[in-house]
């Protein structure tokens, strides 16, 4: 069940879109992107506080909420290419970690089911399992690859006595056979988790992690480039999961486990552009903004531009499948000629 406006803040849809109803089909039959809000922190392991994420996110932009937002770049509006609903926010109560999951995964899949591309606002990110699950029950378990963009590999198995959090949410998308390990592309890796025994979980489930080090060694972009091959292998799509912690936090402080020496900000949204541009992305979600530790709305700032990244990448994606001329990211803004 969802209920429309934040179950935090003010009743307000992403940027103005219109709203619709989980529970009333009629309302979104002509959607190609619903927003889910998952205003849930009660898998978190450190500082609470994403369950006012969506809310923060719905409204971190300084332009008038009326449903357009022409981007500069791309030379598409996708809110108005695209046919774009919010859904409001799943009812997830912190108290119960198993019914909050598993009403989202119905959410979700409901989505996914009415041939729209699910963008899940967050919250922790112990929702990427509904989230993931959803969207490959509806289009095949293990047919749907996953791109993970973290400081953090969340493939624990237990913690602090459950099977679930946000630490483990990614270990428990390959036991159910939802996503296959080696259809796993984690990027930006660092710090100090997970120890040697979850590494050797990992390695055996043919996970590919990007750590830092190796993407500065290498390049951003080359290894993008090697992880969109793997993603594509025998899939029929693929989900975005970015945790905005993958950014360094001196450029996204609001977050529940800031771990230093990640992402710029315009590496963020540049690698979003090109997952969801030169893939086939069924499903996004957009976790661990923390709005209680965030400074001036930087970190919310950036989760809305994710989103919009997002959304913008697909809308020229398919209007050049269309038939059009592809982007040329090289073309000038301004051209006399």
């Amino acid at each position: 069940m969802t209920r429309y406006g934040p179950m935090f803040g003010p009743d307000v849809t992403f940027l103005g879109v219109p709203p619709c109803t989980i529970e009333e089909p009629v309302t979104y039959a002509d959607a190609d992107v619903i927003i889910v809000g998952a205003p849930f922190d009660g898998g978190t392991s450190h500082r609470p506080g994403t369950r006012f994420g969506p809310s923060a996110i719905r409204q971190a932009c300084y332009l008038p909420h009326d449903g357009s937002r022409p981007s500069l770049a791309l030379r598409v509006d996708a809110l108005r290419d695209l046919c774009v609903y919010d859904a409001g926010d799943v009812e997830m109560f912190s108290g119960d970690i198993e019914r909050s999951l598993a009403a989202l995964e119905t959410a979700v899949y409901a989505v996914a089911s009415a041939g729209a591309i699910p963008v899940v606002l967050g919250g922790d990110h112990s929702i990427a399992l509904p989230d993931a699950t959803g969207v490959a029950r509806h289009h095949g378990l293990g047919r749907v690859s996953l791109v993970h963009f973290d400081a953090h590999a969340d493939t624990g198995d237990i913690e602090f006595g459950s099977l679930h959090g946000h630490g483990q949410p990614m270990r428990r998308l390959i036991e159910s056979g939802a996503v296959r390990g080696d259809r796993f592309l984690q990027i930006g890796l660092r710090g100090y988790w997970p120890g040697p025994s979850t590494l050797t979980w990992m390695a055996q489930q043919r996970m590919r992690s990007y750590e830092m080090t190796e993407i500065v060694a290498r390049g951003l972009d080359p290894c993008l480039t090697e992880a969109f091959t793997i993603a594509t292998d025998e899939c029929e799509g693929v989900f975005l999961s970015v945790d905005v912690d993958v950014v360094d936090p001196g450029m996204a402080p609001g977050t529940g486990t800031p771990e230093p020496g990640g992402f710029t900000s315009r590496q963020l949204l540049d690698a979003v552009r090109r997952v969801c541009y030169e893939l086939p992305v069924v499903g996004v979600d957009v976790v661990e903004v923390a709005p209680p530790y965030d400074h001036a709305d930087i970190t919310a700032y950036l989760g809305n531009r994710v989103v919009l990244e997002a959304l913008s990448a697909i809308a020229r994606r398919r209007r050049d499948a269309a038939g059009g001329p592809p982007w040329d990211p090289t073309q000038p803004l301004l051209d006399a000629r």
